[in-house]
C-alpha cells in the first residue's frame, strides 16, 4: 500500500453519530473481493437525498472525512474502509471508532483520527461555513491543523499502526520483510514436511 506521510485538503462534514458500516456500504453491493469499484456505493441510501453532504460540489474531491462518535460500528465488513478509501478519503476524523472497524481502515492505509468532542465540533462547524476550508494530517508529528495556521491540534496513534502507514507495509509486506528468515528456516526443515511456494 501506499506510504502515508502528510494530508492536506477539504473536510466533508458528516455531521452524524453511530454511523454503522451497513451505512457506509450496504451488504447487497458487497459481491466482490476486490479492493476496487465500491467508491461509487459509499452512503448509498444517503446519496439519493440531493441534500446530502456528499452531494454538494463544494465538497468534491475532499480526502478527509469528519464523523462523528461510534463512527463504523455494526458488522466487521472490511467493504466498508474500501469503499471510503475508493471513493478518495485518506483520512477519517471522528470523536471515536468502532475497534474492528479502525484496524480495518489501518490495514488498507486509511488513518482514523481520534479527537475530543469538542474539536471535531469545532471543525465540523468550520466545514459547514466554509467548504473551502482545508486541513492537513500530519501523521509524523501526529498533528491535525487548519492550512491557515490558526489551530492546530496533536493525536495519538498505536506506534506499530504508525510505522505501518508511514512506511506503506500491510500484512503480506510485513510478511515478506522476513522472507529470507522463512526461506532459511524451510531450507532446515525435513524434505517430507510441506514448504511455502510462491
Amino acid at each position: 500500500m501506499e506510504p502515508f506521510k502528510t494530508v492536506r485538503g477539504k473536510a466533508v462534514p458528516l455531521n452524524r453519530a453511530d454511523v454503522d458500516t451497513d451505512q457506509i456500504i450496504p451488504a447487497q453491493y458487497m459481491k466482490r473481493i476486490e479492493r476496487t469499484g465500491y467508491g461509487q456505493f459509499l452512503f448509498d441510501a444517503w446519496r439519493k437525498d440531493p441534500d446530502f453532504v456528499l452531494n454538494d460540489p463544494h465538497y468534491k474531491g475532499a480526502p478527509i472525512l469528519l464523523a462523528g462518535r461510534n463512527f463504523g460500528s455494526g458488522s466487521s465488513r472490511e467493504h466498508a474502509p474500501w469503499a471510503l478509501q475508493d471513493y478518495g478519503f485518506k483520512v477519517i476524523i471522528a470523536p471515536s471508532f468502532a475497534d474492528i472497524f479502525r484496524n480495518n481502515c489501518a490495514k488498507i492505509g486509511l488513518l482514523t483520527v481520534v479527537l475530543p468532542q469538542e474539536d471535531v465540533d469545532h471543525l465540523m462547524a468550520r466545514a459547514e461555513e466554509t467548504p473551502s476550508m482545508e486541513l492537513v494530517v500530519d501523521l509524523e508529528a501526529q498533528t491535525v491543523s487548519l492550512a491557515s495556521g490558526t489551530w492546530s491540534r496533536n493525536f495519538d496513534i498505536d506506534p506499530f499502526v504508525k510505522h505501518c502507514l508511514l512506511n506503506g507495509l500491510d500484512d503480506i509486506s510485513l510478511t515478506l520483510q522476513k522472507a529470507d528468515a522463512i526461506a532459511s528456516y524451510e531450507a532446515q526443515r525435513p524434505d517430507f514436511l510441506p514448504v511455502t511456494t510462491s
